[in-house]
């Protein structure tokens, strides 16, 4: 095990100990020692792990490290470099083999937290929301704050995009915990959430043609007490006329935006505007103005803080 000297016990009777690699030191420990993982953070690229046995808890602190692989061998890209100064982080969280993931029960000490499959599958399981069930590319699910959740199998080259707030949160092993519960408890209130299962093959997409796009609503902002909302845009390939005078909007706490198909233009009044092609992504700093510009046939995902009506915020390419 890669540890270095210099073990500094804590007030709260938790050893701390560095140690230069700390999935090298984790399998240690737990394969060897029989400690079990209680804790990690933060997920993409961990750093810090507690461990503990027979009353002996362990706190294993590397230094940050440039690296994609995250927790349960799952690959990530950073979609916002800077992270709103550690308030928020989206990734792009890949698996490229498929089969078997190996994820334990688990549960996150977030404020929001909304995954989006972009390609493939994945099979997860959720306490007290049934049997473990498929997301295919299109869906969406919101997993209030403590939930506890599990990723049991993937296709392929999944891909999900992950948005949570703040950046670096702790995310805890729970070892009593089974899933799935034996209790259905759809309407249950974590953290003042709910949990939000969207399936975009049941979506209904909603039009607004006097801008030329239509949009289905992802569900999270009642869920959330409007703390937060997320929808998929699209451009229609040909736009009805007459259309309305464009208007810009606000951006606020938050104002997140992912190419999911064709690309888009941000015209923003601060900074002039902006090309992304798919798969890249941007937020609108907040209290800036913009205007989204879809080109046709062009899908965009948009998550925005506080919960608001997006779609007056559209441009259509014509």
């Amino acid at each position: 095990m890669a540890v270095q000297t210099g073990i500094v016990p804590t007030n709260a009777g938790t050893v701390v100990v560095p140690c230069d690699d700390l999935a090298t030191a984790v399998t240690f420990l737990t394969e060897r020692l029989d400690f079990r993982l209680d804790m990690i953070m933060p997920a993409d690229a961990p750093r810090i792990a507690l461990v503990s046995r027979d009353g002996v808890a362990l706190r294993l602190e590397a230094p940050a490290q440039a690296t994609n692989a995250g927790r349960a061998g799952m690959h990530y890209r950073d979609l916002i470099p800077d992270r709103c100064g550690g308030r928020f982080i989206a990734s792009l969280i890949g698996i490229p083999e498929g089969g078997l993931v190996p994820d334990y029960v688990h549960y996150h000490r977030v404020r929001f937290q909304l995954i989006y499959c972009r390609r493939g599958w994945v099979r997860v399981v959720y306490e007290d929301q049934g049997l473990p069930f498929v997301m295919q590319a299109g869906d969406c699910v919101l997993q209030p704050p403590t939930i506890r959740h599990r990723v049991l199998e993937a296709s392929a080259g999944l891909e999900v995009v992950e948005i949570s707030g703040p950046a670096e949160h702790e995310t805890w092993r729970d070892h009593e915990l089974e899933l799935p519960t034996d209790e259905l408890r759809a309407d249950r209130d974590f953290g003042g959430q709910r949990f939000v299962r969207h399936v975009a093959a049941l979506a209904a997409w909603h039009s607004d043609p006097h801008r030329g796009l239509e949009y289905r609503d992802l569900g999270l902002a009642e869920a959330t007490g409007n703390l937060v909302n997320a929808r998929v845009l699209r451009a229609f390939a040909n736009p009805p006329t007459p259309t309305l005078p464009a208007r810009t909007t606000r951006a606020g706490e938050f104002h997140f935006l992912f190419s999911l198909e064709g690309g888009f233009t941000v015209h923003d009044t601060a900074s002039g505007s902006h090309e992304f092609a798919v798969d890249d992504a941007c937020v609108v700093a907040e209290g800036n103005e913009f205007l989204l510009e879809l080109p046709p046939g062009s899908e965009v995902l948009e998550v925005a803080l506080p919960a608001r009506d997006s779609t007056h915020a559209i441009v259509p390419n014509m």
